[in-house]
């Protein structure tokens, strides 16, 4: 279905020349985004995994098990679609390291990220905090690149030079986004559509808007990270999710290609029913597979606690420790005792029941600074966080 979405302009960026996109406001016109047929059943098969996930993270005893463990996830995969190579394990592992420790670059990026979403949590929770605006948004990037690579790229500001993707140069971009005079315009017309009323359905809406903020790419790095942390506030924002459960970074990383390809297809030629098909499946697929992943990591724990609690020459300390490794799951002795508040003897005691049980097992082999880690929960959680190779320039 074609439909115009947008107008090239001339601009000039490096000394050359190009057709930059200038993008119309949402929602899709002309004619309007049609929710029928295919597209209605997807929908509503992503709405009901929304809902059996939010419903998930209802029922669970301890949220915080949960946001922890998928926001890391999340930060992680993101961060590898930028080029990042920390694992999950990586993150973790400089997570259980003593305090002053410093982190390598890439580890550094994550922790950002996770720092830039805690930040804008914190910000929707305080009563004069910060709404989801522009002016939110622009602290989440100035947060993501800090001390990282483009922190010498205006962080938290709307860039005032062209940018382009892809191609060495701007003459082979793939694409070129609006001119640098356009961005704080057409930023304010999507901060209107996020807080007006609509009558397509909240999952489509953070669809519409993750292609358009992509689309005016406003800053000079970073705009991916930015982009997919914004689906999940958005989500949050408009109350399809009473916390941030749902992250998309791993479908777009798996079906890297298509992502390109849809909004590629929606500047192109209006095709904002294969977009939303597309994002739709992704928010189906990935609720689902959030949901089984919260029910499994609970189970877990539950069974494990019975194994503790059964244990002959068990203790309140070792229960203690247990309860902790959803938050925790690689410790050192020396961690152990800080986050118990006990002695060394007393957390090396709890750490030996676990390790004894098959709960914890030690990874470095050495006699010193040994490290356990929780195996079979870091199982379940890391599947989608390892590395795979680079796929070429992102069009």
């Amino acid at each position: 279905m074609e439909r115009k979405t947008g107008e090239f302009r001339r601009s000039t960026v490096a000394g050359e020349t190009v057709d930059a996109f200038v993008p119309g406001a949402l929602p899709p016109a002309d004619p309007s985004l049609a929710l029928d047929g295919d597209l209605a059943q997807v929908l509503a098969r992503a709405e009901h995994a929304v809902a059996r996930l939010d419903l998930a993270g209802e029922m669970v005893p301890s949220l915080d098990w949960f946001i922890y463990a998928f926001v890391r996830k999340e930060a992680v995969v993101s961060s590898q679609i930028e080029g990042t190579e920390a694992t999950l394990e990586d993150l973790l592992n400089f997570e259980a390291t003593p305090e002053g420790t410093k982190p390598g670059a890439d580890i550094e990026e994550v922790c950002n990220y996770l720092d830039a979403l805690t930040w804008a949590r914190r910000e929707f929770a305080r009563l004069k905090g910060l709404p989801l605006s522009m002016r939110l948004v622009h602290g989440v990037h100035r947060r993501l690149m800090r001390g990282v690579r483009g922190a010498t790229k205006q962080p938290g500001e709307v860039r005032r030079t062209q940018n382009w993707i892809g191609g060495a140069r701007p003459g082979l971009a793939t694409y070129v986004p609006p001119p640098p005079q356009e961005v704080h315009r057409l930023l304010g017309d999507l901060e209107r559509y996020i807080h007006a009323k609509d009558k397509l359905p909240p999952l489509v809406r953070a669809g519409l808007v993750h292609v358009q903020f992509e689309t005016i790419h406003p800053y000079l790095d970073g705009n991916g990270r930015v982009g997919r942390l914004l689906i999940a506030l958005l989500l949050e924002h408009w109350g399809v999710l009473h916390a941030p459960l749902l992250y998309l970074s791993l479908f777009f990383k798996r079906r890297r290609p298509d992502y390109y390809r849809f909004l590629n297809e929606v500047r192109r030629g209006g095709n904002w029913e294969g977009w939303t098909e597309y994002f739709l499946q992704g928010v189906g697929e990935i609720a689902e597979e959030s949901a089984n992943t919260a029910r499994d990591l609970y189970r877990l724990v539950a069974k494990d606690r019975v194994r503790v609690v059964d244990a002959k020459n068990s203790s309140l300390t070792a229960v203690r420790l247990l309860e902790l490794l959803p938050r925790h799951p690689v410790v050192t002795i020396p961690g152990s005792i800080r986050m118990l508040e006990t002695t060394k003897p007393t957390a090396t005691k709890a750490v030996g029941l676990l390790e004894s049980l098959g709960i914890l097992k030690e990874t470095t082999g050495r006699k010193r600074d040994r490290v356990y880690k929780y195996v079979r929960y870091l199982d379940l959680l890391r599947t989608g966080t390892e590395l795979i190779p680079a796929r070429g320039n992102r069009p």
